[in-house]
Formats: C-alpha cells, sequence, structure tokens
C-alpha cells in the first residue's frame, strides 16, 4: 500500500487521533491524550484498522464506575468529612452535628463507624450522647482522606494500585459510591504501515473533504486536494431489513409462472381425502394413505357431485377402456380430513370446474408429509404445481415447460427420467446434480393424467400436463444450502446474511 496515499485520504478524525498512537494504548488514555470524545476516537481506530494502520483488539473486564452517591460525595463531601467539619469548632450533640452536616440516619450510621475505628471521635453519654474530636481527628480535619483522594481517580477505573486496593474493597461494601461493572476495553496498537505513516509530516498530506458551494463560488477549489472515497477499506456490514429468503423465491417463482401465462390459484391446507388422493385415482389400499406417510385430522368432509363419477373410475375404470382399481370404492374413507399432501388436488377442481379450455394454472403451497426428517427431506414444505389443459398439448410440450422454467431457475445439469405416478401416465421425475453432495437430488415428479383422472372430472379425454416440485430443494442450490433443515432455522445471523435473491432469466 503506498503510505503516501494513504496519508492525502485520512479522514480528519484518523488524522487528529494517529499522533497519539506512537504505542499501545487503551481508548480512555487516547480520548484523554487527544481531547477527542470516546465515540470520535472509536471511529478513528475502527477507519485505521480497517486500513490495516493499527492493530485494534478488545477485551472483556471488570471496571470501577461512580455510583450516584459517590458522584454526590465528589460535590457534597463524604459524610464522614462533613461530620469532622461539624465537630471542628468543639464537641456536639450527635443528633446536631448530624443536621450541621446534613446526614440522615445511615450516613450517620457509617461515618461514626468509620471514624471511631479511625480513633477520631470519641462518643460519651450524657444527657445526651455528645461527640468530640480526638487529637487523630483534628489532625484529620487538616488532611485529605484516603477514600477522598481515591473518588479523584479519573473513572472508571480498571486497573487498581496494590495500595488502593483495601479503600475500594471498603467502598464497595457502601451504598452506591463505587460499583464494579463489565465492559469492553479496547486497546489499540500501531502496526508497521501506521508507524510509516506516523514517520511522515501528515499536515503536508491534508486533503478537503468536500466541495462546498463556497469553494465553488470563490474559485478555491482550484489546486486542491481532495479526499477519496476509499471503496477498497472493510466498513462495518449493514443489514436492512428485508423478507424471508424463501419468501423472495416464491415471488420470483410466481414471477416466471406468470410470465409464461399461467394464472395462480389458492386453496386451503385441510382437505378430504377424496380432493387429495381419490379424484386423482390414488387406491385407496395405497400406501401414502397410511398413517405413518399422512397427517390424519379428525373430522370428516363432504364429497362432492362428481364422487359418484370418481366412485366408476376407481371401481371399473368409468368409460376410459381401464378396468380401474377393482372392488368397492368407500365413500367414508373419501370423507376423511387430512393436511393436503401436494397442490395438485388444486387441479383437479379446476377440472371439474372447467367450462372452456384452454386452461393453464399454477399454485405454490405448502403440503405435507409424514416422513423421516433429514438433510433432503422436510415433513412440511412449499410445492410448485400446475397443469396445462388443451387438446393440441403432447407430453413434449411438458418438457418444454419444466425446461424452460429450470432454466429461469438458473440449473443447468438437468435429467429426466421415467417415474411411476398413480395419476399420470407417461410419467416422470426431475432431478438436478447437487455439486456438494455429488448427488442427484429429485426435484419433483411431472406427467400427463391418466384417462380415469380427467373424464370423471372434466366429462371427456383431454391430455393434461401437469408438475408438482419442491421448492426447498430448488432454492437450496442458490443459497448453498447443504441441508434443507437449515432453511428454517431460527438462526437470526442467517437470516441477516443471507443474500437477496436475485436469480436473472436466462
Amino acid at each position: 500500500m503506498d503510505v503516501k496515499h494513504l496519508a492525502q485520504n485520512l479522514h480528519p478524525l484518523e488524522r487528529k487521533l494517529l499522533p497519539f498512537l506512537r504505542q499501545r494504548s487503551t481508548l480512555p488514555e487516547l480520548a484523554k491524550a487527544s481531547g477527542m470524545q470516546d465515540v470520535e476516537v472509536m471511529r478513528a481506530l475502527q477507519w485505521l484498522s480497517n486500513k490495516q494502520a493499527i492493530t485494534l483488539t478488545q477485551e472483556e473486564k471488570e471496571q470501577l464506575v461512580l455510583g450516584n452517591n459517590g458522584k454526590l460525595y465528589l460535590k457534597q463531601g463524604l459524610p464522614e468529612r462533613r461530620f469532622l467539619n461539624a465537630l471542628a469548632k468543639g464537641p456536639l450533640p450527635v443528633k446536631e452535628a448530624m443536621q450541621k452536616a446534613k446526614l440522615d440516619i445511615n450516613e450517620l450510621n457509617i461515618c461514626l463507624g468509620l471514624l471511631r475505628k479511625k480513633n477520631a471521635v470519641s462518643l460519651v453519654k450524657e444527657k445526651e450522647l455528645i461527640a468530640s474530636l480526638t487529637q487523630e481527628g483534628k489532625k484529620l480535619t487538616e488532611a485529605e482522606l484516603p477514600e477522598e483522594a481515591f473518588l479523584r481517580k479519573a473513572f472508571p477505573l480498571i486497573t487498581i494500585e496494590p495500595k488502593d486496593k483495601s479503600i475500594s474493597d471498603e467502598l464497595l461494601k457502601r451504598k452506591d459510591i463505587i460499583r464494579l461493572e463489565k465492559a469492553t476495553l479496547w486497546t489499540a496498537e500501531p502496526t508497521t504501515l501506521g508507524k510509516d505513516l506516523l514517520s511522515l509530516n501528515l499536515e503536508s498530506f491534508s486533503a478537503l473533504d468536500r466541495l462546498t458551494p463556497d469553494l465553488l463560488q470563490a474559485g478555491k477549489w482550484k489546486g486542491k486536494a481532495f479526499r477519496e472515497y476509499d471503496l477498497t477499506s472493510k466498513v462495518p456490514s449493514v443489514y436492512g431489513g428485508k423478507r424471508h429468503f424463501v419468501s423472495q423465491a416464491i415471488d420470483y417463482v410466481r414471477s416466471i409462472w406468470l410470465e409464461m401465462g399461467f394464472t395462480e390459484l389458492t386453496g386451503p391446507l385441510v382437505q378430504t381425502a377424496f380432493w387429495d388422493l381419490d379424484a386423482l385415482f390414488v387406491p385407496q389400499d395405497h400406501p401414502a394413505r397410511q398413517m405413518q406417510d399422512t397427517f390424519f385430522i379428525d373430522g370428516k368432509g363432504k364429497l362432492p357431485k362428481i364422487a359418484d363419477e370418481v366412485r366408476k373410475a376407481h371401481e371399473s375404470g368409468h368409460s376410459t377402456g381401464s378396468k380401474g382399481w377393482g372392488g368397492k370404492w368407500d365413500a367414508e374413507a373419501a370423507k376423511q380430513l387430512m393436511l393436503i399432501t401436494h397442490d395438485t388436488y388444486l387441479s383437479a377442481q379446476v377440472l371439474s370446474q372447467a367450462k372452456t379450455l384452454p386452461i393453464k394454472t399454477f399454485q405454490i403451497m405448502k403440503v405435507f408429509r409424514n416422513e423421516a426428517l433429514d438433510w433432503k427431506h422436510l415433513f412440511e414444505f412449499y410445492q410448485v404445481g400446475g397443469i396445462v389443459v388443451d387438446e393440441s398439448v403432447t407430453f413434449c410440450h411438458l418438457l418444454g415447460y419444466l425446461k424452460q422454467f429450470f432454466q429461469k431457475m438458473g440449473f443447468e445439469k438437468i435429467r429426466i427420467r421415467p417415474a411411476h405416478f398413480p395419476y399420470v401416465e407417461p410419467g416422470c421425475e426431475v432431478e438436478v446434480f447437487h455439486p456438494e453432495k455429488k448427488q442427484w437430488i429429485e426435484l419433483g415428479g411431472a406427467g400427463v393424467f391418466r384417462p380415469e383422472v380427467v373424464k370423471p372430472l372434466l366429462g371427456k379425454e383431454v391430455p393434461v400436463l401437469a408438475w408438482g416440485l419442491g421448492l426447498e430443494r430448488i432454492l437450496a442450490d442458490y443459497y448453498k444450502i447443504t441441508d434443507l433443515r437449515d432453511i428454517y432455522r431460527n438462526d437470526i445471523r442467517q437470516l441477516k446474511e443471507t443474500r437477496y435473491w436475485m436469480r436473472c432469466p436466462r
């Protein structure tokens, strides 16, 4: 680093403090020596530390500070001093001396104990208690008490001299004269660069801080040097308020589908098994309908009018040429309430209400799975789903939609593999390669709805492209999160430091 260039661009506070940094010094020492306020010294030290001109260290220590009574006694005098002064002209009744010294009963008791311990007063019981000074007490009226000398020190005190230890211990026992507080002690020491700066005549490197109207009008700016903005110096991080990074990602995902001409859907998180499973041709004996996979809720809902059409699809395949699943369809099982296991139930409801085609809808919703929690599985997560209903679309169009979406999400290494889902045929899984885990991670499923799903709901067989993608797995790559559980940790530092979602479409 060019030391002369650095000297040219020092802040006035740095320039003022630097001459006092020739040796290791504490913040209070520097403030006293420079005549600067503590906040100005701290600011200058941080800037010089950022420029590597000093080594700035902090240490947690205990310090002695003056209490409210300590500050008061500095002005009015200690109770024992005022009591000595009250007796300076001769013996007095204790009550009269107390009033003359303006003491309360607690202060009187304390100072009597201390002065008798010093053999400075004697008490004689006559009609009332009389106090008088001893020879030692008369000497103390002319001398400074050790406690008075201690209170005149520059507080706060971090280091106590051995000779003052007993005095500070006694004052700590008294009410709010001094007290111990924990404090951060900042210490600064010049580095080699700092010593090089100190070897220069800093006045010769002075520069103007700002361009004022007066300088412009009078032309005084000509030939003057101006302090540069230091864009390389480290500065403390400032964290502004922002939405949770998951909410930012949801907004971005929403914008992608809206830009592609889709309409967003919303719905409740509690639904009947009919819409979540039966309407999508999931057999009633499927493992996904067991307690270990699904969160069921007490109570039952109502079945829609098309329930009988769905029953036909399950029992005999309806009029699609399929044999269905066979057996008797249980309407009571279909009424069971549950936390939704996917957002595709909204697609089924759209089909049941459709009057005109084509249809392009999407939804971003929380779904719930009774799964074991690990680095790549959550039991509560967001799913991005949607459908395209159009007589002219094919499976290739579905791959095109998925490719377009994931490209806009910034993924490069993607693969689509054949997969089985009860309600689509053909079906596929979308996977991306995780560079940290060195594994392919499944992001969701997709496919073309089976006729057994479409015919009972829509009344006719039309190609329906459908998908359901896990949002957390998608955004984990962008935020370099290797464990999905970390996304929802109550970690303030993570929330502060996590960058804004700034993914740009390609």
